[in-house]
């Protein structure tokens, strides 16, 4: 890749998506968009990027910025996290919203693992009187028609989940392990970007979005963060990657990443 093509790489994802990519990291770059330019049958990185730059074609131009967006994850990531969702969170809620619908998000779910996760606890653990709408979005279709499937390898069930979930909550077929469909069946899914306008999609109570703020440029950082806590209704509790801040929100003690918005009457008292 020439210095030009990393620069109108990097500028399409800050531009489009709000992502952070270091022009200068060509081996990284290499490695993401290489696949892409052989599955849009070009002869090379080259010839596909030469041809964005002729054509401008938007397909072409999401398919590069999806390939560059996180995918990172794992089943039951930063195990304190779900205890503190499980534990306090969950408990408050549950308190709050009996006999109501609790709203869940799974923001930037990349290939699933973390809303099937969510999805595993809720089955175990659902709070009594509450019936739970869970959804899961992600920038990439790619990956979200992956993370519907459902299926994973040895290695990927390996991380992060105890064997009894494993065998509670999956299948096994040949060489790969399926998520049951009781839990495939709890996720609805959506792809969104999370620098457009989220207010379509109303108020959530809870909200996972982590390690995601943290690949961002600063402007977006600030914007995504506006959007998600415009997502949160009254008392909802948003969750971030350990080390990333939420201005206006309280943190959860223990600092697992969650954080709560006020409630009016916590509010009225200050």
């Amino acid at each position: 890749m020439t210095p030009e093509d990393r620069a109108m790489v990097t500028a399409l994802c800050a531009d489009r998506a709000g992502l952070r990519v270091d022009p200068e990291k060509e081996y990284l770059l290499e490695n993401r968009l290489g696949p892409v330019a052989r599955r849009e049958g070009f002869v090379g990185l080259g010839e596909m990027l030469q041809t964005l730059r002729d054509r401008g074609d938007e397909r072409l131009v999401w398919a590069v910025v999806e390939a560059m967006s996180p995918s990172e994850t794992a089943f039951f990531r930063d195990p304190a996290t779900f205890a503190a969702v499980a534990g306090p969170a969950l408990e408050d809620l549950a308190r709050r919203r009996a006999g109501q619908t609790l709203r869940v998000w799974v923001a930037a779910c990349g290939s699933g693992q973390e809303v099937y996760s969510l999805a595993m606890l809720l089955d175990e653990q659902a709070p009594d009187g509450v019936t739970v709408d869970l959804c899961a979005s992600d920038l990439s279709e790619r990956r979200l028609e992956r993370a519907r499937s459902g299926v994973y390898s040895q290695f990927e069930v390996q991380r992060g989940l105890a064997a009894r979930r494993l065998v509670r909550h999956f299948e096994k077929a040949d060489e790969t392990f399926v998520v049951a469909r009781r839990i495939r069946q709890m996720v609805r899914w959506r792809r969104v970007n999370l620098m457009e306008d989220l207010t379509p999609f109303g108020q959530f109570d809870l909200i996972f979005c982590r390690n995601v703020l943290g690949a961002l440029v600063e402007s977006a950082r600030t914007e995504v963060l506006g959007n998600l806590k415009g997502c949160l209704a009254e008392g909802g509790y948003l969750v971030l990657g350990l080390g990333d801040a939420a201005s206006g929100l309280t943190a959860l003690p223990g600092g697992a990443g969650v954080h709560q918005a006020e409630t009016r009457r916590r509010a009225a008292a200050a």
